[in-house]
């Protein structure tokens, strides 16, 4: 791989870890602390949502950091090695988790009771929402395990290959 390319995904990566970062420290805990404020009935929710959200973000960092690791692997032309392995499995345990986190809130909307402010916004938005973001989840999960296998067959036939050479 060009390591031109792989500086700017390195660049990409970093950037959106920091924002990532920004987001769990900044704009996840403002935001809930001004939607208390326009709606104080949502106040028992908000922390609860804050850490899931939080925690998902996490789980998108975590995922980064592997997928970093897995760049240096590539520039040492190191990838199809079994050690490849671990931090294609961190990226799906990341994605697994982030999955459930989704799934939980989606449970949770779908069978309490909600206030809902007179602004005409109800919870189905939310609702929509972390169904879609499990939806992906479990897709993108389900994609990186297929690749997973692929890296296998892929780090099996050059095994194979050098022990011909």
């Amino acid at each position: 791989m060009h390591s031109l390319l792989v500086g700017i995904l390195r660049i990409g990566i970093a950037a959106a870890v920091l924002f990532g970062l920004f987001a769990q420290a900044v704009i996840i805990p403002t935001t809930a602390a001004d939607e208390v404020d326009l709606f104080p009935p949502y106040e028992p929710y908000a922390l609860p949502y804050v850490i899931a959200s939080i925690l998902g973000v996490a789980c998108v960092q975590v995922a980064l950091g592997a997928t970093w690791m897995l760049l240096s692997m590539v520039e040492r032309n190191a990838i199809f090695t079994r050690s490849a392995f671990r931090w294609v499995d961190m990226i799906i345990g990341a994605a697994a988790v982030a999955t459930v986190i989704a799934l939980a809130a989606a449970v949770h909307l779908t069978f309490d009771t909600i206030p809902s402010p007179d602004d005409g916004m109800d919870a189905e938005g939310a609702l929509l929402a972390a169904l879609a973001c499990a939806a992906v989840g479990a897709a993108f999960s389900m994609l990186v395990v297929i690749m997973r296998t692929l890296l296998g067959k892929a780090t099996e036939m050059q095994t194979e290959l050098a022990e011909v050479i």
